[in-house]
């Protein structure tokens, strides 16, 4: 590598860190070894309804697909963590990553301005991309080939300084620069996140069955979360991060500084009656630019309803008996399963009468098993 070349890297990687990237690392544009083990994780069928994880293959495997004759890979972090309050009654949790403004927005702007950066300080011209979690990039093994971490047990990527809660970008680009070391493996004999996760989404550790995953169920399941699975959410209305929170190397996690990032005001905590109560109006303008809208309102109310049939709190029966009159099926029918799970009079009387009038099929499915939940519960008492 010639001494032009590895000043060039310096420069490059000094204006990420200014762009507010941290870490950063450089990865040769080989063939992926990863691309094996990934194609037999979605033969297995993990993705779940991602069907878009199953496309592209070939290119996930050699980025050279992406940007033809690429040499590099410049993978990017950038710091989104935030502190999430513990569980409250009637209050919902949010993942870290979307307490703010979708991210995708804020990095790839970022991103682009680092590529026209490059374009213009090059002494050479140069081809390359920018991509941002939406391209078929394994970007977890490019960034554990660069030297930003490694793929832990939860399938997160771990930094050894910085843990697991950043976001990830790259730049393939044609022009050789100066590599990073690959990062190895310090999990060791850990099995924390393995342990925690609710729903036990690992079916060994360094893999994820997407199909249990909290995060997978409350935004990209689109139809009714299954039942056996709903108690162990908890008050996750938007992602998870059990396996995060429990995870050693996160305890070196500092609050970003990235003003976009920070929690916008009633999603720290959020209150979970009042999101049950947002028409589609009030929806849209609360989470404006936000994570929020890719589960769309039926299935954030979707998962409000189950955050508050989990809480166990009666305050909560009222709103919910409201909402059975909610324009999504969707959503009336989480709400006559939390309705079930808190149970009483006012929720039994209200479901039955739900039952006189409901048309849509699914609904009266989910109100008849509440009800067989009540006259159940009821009958353990006797």
């Amino acid at each position: 590598m010639s001494t032009a070349m590895t000043n060039f890297t310096q420069v490059i990687r000094q204006k990420a860190y200014d762009l507010g990237f941290d870490p950063v690392g450089m990865a040769p544009a080989d063939p992926l070894e990863g691309a094996q083990f990934y194609a037999r994780w979605v033969a297995h069928g993990y993705a779940g309804e991602m069907s878009y994880l199953e496309r592209n293959l070939d290119k996930r495997a050699d980025p050279r697909l992406m940007v033809p004759e690429a040499r590099s890979v410049i993978c990017l972090g950038m710091n989104y963590f935030q502190q999430t309050p513990p569980a409250a009654p009637l209050r919902g949790r949010i993942a870290a990553y979307a307490q703010g403004d979708d991210y995708h927005d804020l990095v790839k702007k970022r991103l682009f301005s680092l590529w026209e950066f490059i374009q213009e300080n090059a002494t050479i011209p140069v081809q390359g991309r920018v991509y941002v979690d939406t391209a078929p990039v394994l970007e977890r093994e490019l960034a554990q080939r660069a030297g930003l971490g490694w793929w832990g047990k939860n399938t997160c990527l771990i930094n050894k300084w910085r843990g697991s809660h950043f976001f990830l970008g790259e730049i393939i680009l044609d022009l050789p620069l100066d590599y990073d070391e690959p990062a190895t493996d310090h999990c060791g004999s850990c099995s924390r996140c393995l342990d925690a996760c609710p729903t036990e989404a690992f079916p060994e550790p360094y893999v994820l069955d997407a199909r249990r995953c909290i995060s997978y169920l409350n935004i990209e399941l689109k139809g009714p979360i299954p039942h056996e699975l709903r108690p162990d959410m908890g008050a996750w209305i938007f992602g998870c991060d059990v396996c995060q929170d429990v995870c050693p190397w996160n305890g070196k996690a500092v609050v970003s500084q990235e003003p976009a990032f920070a929690a916008r005001p009633g999603l720290e905590a959020p209150e979970l009656i009042r999101l049950l109560g947002l028409d589609r109006e009030a929806f849209n303008l609360q989470f404006r630019r936000h994570p929020a809208k890719r589960a769309k309102r039926c299935g954030v109310l979707r998962n409000v309803a189950v955050a508050l049939g989990n809480g166990g709190d009666q305050r909560a029966v009222l709103p919910l008996l409201r909402a059975l009159a909610d324009e999504e099926p969707l959503v009336r029918g989480h709400v006559a399963w939390a309705l079930g799970r808190l149970g009483g009079d006012l929720a039994k009387a209200g479901l039955e009468e739900a039952l006189a009038h409901e048309t849509d099929e699914y609904v009266k499915e989910e109100v008849v098993a509440a009800l067989a939940a009540l006259d159940d519960a009821e009958g353990k008492k006797t």
